[in-house]
């Protein structure tokens, strides 16, 4: 059947209406007339996956990657860039019930610092939209950058010389799992870190990316199928470095850092002009990097975080810096009393804050938050618990991520008076 795409969804998909139905149709945009052959049932929502695009919308324009519409990672490359940010604004107010300005990525393309490439039979690259067992081919990545096209290129070479043998994906056997590719966007140094089932990776390794400034094989020896493991051994460099506005942080293969270092720069600035008072709480600190730019800034930080080597890191990161921060291991709901703190950062994971923590925090009452959001959903159902003694005083959100729905938001709460 043929329809028109009317609008797009909160997740970046074309809507269709056929009869009472509504179907979702991905990669395409208001406007495109398409036909409309066969949908399944996909997460409570119906999407189509044999269509055709009969008729082009005047919205769009030319991605740059060719392999739009096949790899999952990007959305709306179809979509000019200023409709893009039209589309977050709107479903931040939509979610959120506020008006909301999104500071728009400093780059769109060459913007992500990292990348996490399946190695498998089905091919070298990214799952393709809505599956786990079929990876699209590719040959280089154009939101990561020119680098990723040379690594790929050597990844290949190595797999011909040495005969080694990549990962099924549906009988959870082989040997080469992921190549991980990070790089600093402000410093160039650049790592890359070949993951492995257990067995023996050929010592020339080296040899093949000798390009990078960090080298690390890592074992991932269980079924789950994720991008990093124990490190067994690394060259050259243990850490690569990235800056974000004059502070610099290490970077190791485990540690989690925010993928876009260009609009990094401006949300740290973001949640510093937030911040009332001397004395900040981090929680979810992570390796650091609001509380260590924080403290460059004047503030006393403390972070508290669940993960050890988070932690381990962020307190590499406040001595590399010359910081008064210190982080310790501990549950966001551990804290003795946030009253004690003139300010409380929050930067949840995307299931939001726990709602024991939620409860501390209308006990204590510290007199601010800031609360760090890449999940406008439950940062929606948070804020409805927490404006029973805060009211909400800023909020803007940051496109960390072009090309796709996700939006980045930072919301400062003051205490009733």
């Amino acid at each position: 059947m043929r329809v028109e795409i009317t609008k797009l969804s909160q997740e970046g998909f074309g809507i269709a209406k056929v009869g009472k139905k509504k179907i979702h149709v991905p990669f395409t945009a208001p406007g495109d007339v398409v036909e409309i052959n066969k949908w399944h049932r996909e997460r409570r929502k119906l999407v189509a996956h044999d269509y055709e695009i009969i008729e082009y919308s005047k919205e769009r324009v030319e991605p740059k990657c060719s392999y739009f519409g096949l790899c999952g990672g990007c959305l709306l490359q179809h979509l000019p860039y200023e409709e893009q940010l039209r589309f977050k604004k709107s479903k931040l107010e939509e979610i959120l019930g506020f008006e909301v300005d999104v500071i728009p990525s400093p780059e769109i393309y060459g913007h992500r610092n990292r990348i996490d490439v399946a190695i498998t039979t089905s091919g070298i690259g990214f799952r393709r939209r809505g599956t786990w067992w079929d990876v699209i081919n590719i040959d280089e990545c154009p939101v990561f950058g020119k680098r990723s096209k040379k690594a790929l290129n050597a990844l290949r070479e190595f797999i011909e010389d040495f005969k080694l043998e990549p990962w099924h994906l549906e009988k959870s056997e082989g040997f080469l799992r992921y190549i991980v590719l990070r790089e600093g966007k402000f410093t160039g140094e650049f790592m890359v870190n070949i993951v492995t089932d257990e067995g023996d990776l050929p010592e020339e390794v080296e040899s093949y990316f000798d390009f990078a400034d960090s080298l690390y094989w890592s074992v991932n020896n269980t079924k789950s199928d994720v991008s990093y493991g124990e490190p067994r051994r690394f060259w050259k460099k243990e850490f690569i470095t990235e800056e974000l506005d004059g502070v610099t942080y290490l970077i190791h293969p485990n540690s989690f850092f925010q993928t876009n270092s260009y609009q990094a720069v401006n949300l740290v600035k973001e949640v510093a002009e937030l911040a009332e008072g001397q004395k900040i709480l981090d929680l979810y600190s992570g390796v650091g990097t609001f509380g260590v730019y924080l403290a460059k800034r004047g503030f006393d930080v403390e972070g508290v975080e669940i993960n050890p080597f988070a932690v381990e890191m962020a307190n590499k990161n406040a001595e590399l810096n010359g910081v008064n921060a210190t982080f310790r291991v501990g549950e966001d709901k551990s804290v003795e009393s946030l009253a004690d703190y003139d300010t409380v950062i929050v930067d949840p994971p995307r299931a939001g804050l726990h709602p024991k923590l939620i409860r501390k925090i209308l006990k204590d009452k510290p007199e601010t938050l800031v609360y760090v959001s890449c999940n406008p959903k439950t940062l929606a159902q948070n804020l409805d618990a927490l404006i029973e003694h805060y009211e909400i005083k800023d909020g803007v959100g940051l496109d960390m991520f072009p090309h796709t729905p996700h939006v980045e938001m930072v919301v400062k709460l003051k205490l009733k008076v």
